[in-house]
């Protein structure tokens, strides 16, 4: 893949955000979001993320998401970890190699003891070989932005 880094959140022009209020602490959000295998339970197009580095996790921090039963995976790492408030997340390499740069950010922010804004943005840009399958990397991403949405305004 293409290195990135945050300048490519402003950049992009394929990209995603869901900006939600959480009617749970900021604490509890961030653990939900760091557990093992984040997201998947709630996410139907991600099939399971993989943590590939110890806790306690920071800038370097390195995981592995499966999408769609495996038939993408992405290898993920950390440039920017702000522990209990703000982590982004660049790809490193996707099988097949669809994407020519990926990143994702994932903010938490309080609002009161009880409650919290949580926005995730995803951004990326495919390759020549991931072009012709667009309507589906934007389906999936649609996918996750309606699902992570449902999950966190429900809690």
């Amino acid at each position: 893949m293409a290195a990135t880094d945050e300048s490519f959140f402003q950049e992009a022009s394929r990209r995603v955000v869901v900006d939600v209020t959480v009617d749970r602490p900021a604490s509890e959000v961030w653990a939900e979001l760091t557990e093992d295998d984040p997201m998947s339970s709630y996410c139907r197009a991600i099939s399971d993320i993989t943590w590939t580095s110890p806790r306690p996790f920071g800038v370097g921090t390195t995981r592995t998401t499966r999408v769609l039963g495996g038939l993408i995976k992405l290898d993920e790492s950390y440039p920017h970890w702000d522990e209990g408030r703000r982590k982004v997340f660049v790809g490193v390499r996707t099988l097949p190699p669809v994407l020519r740069r990926f990143a994702e950010e994932y903010l938490v922010e309080p609002i009161d003891p009880g409650h919290c804004r949580f926005r995730w943005t995803a951004v990326w840009e495919p390759t020549l070989v991931g072009r012709p399958i667009g309507p589906v990397g934007r389906a999936i991403f649609a996918s996750i932005a309606r699902d992570v949405e449902r999950h966190f305004e429900g809690s």
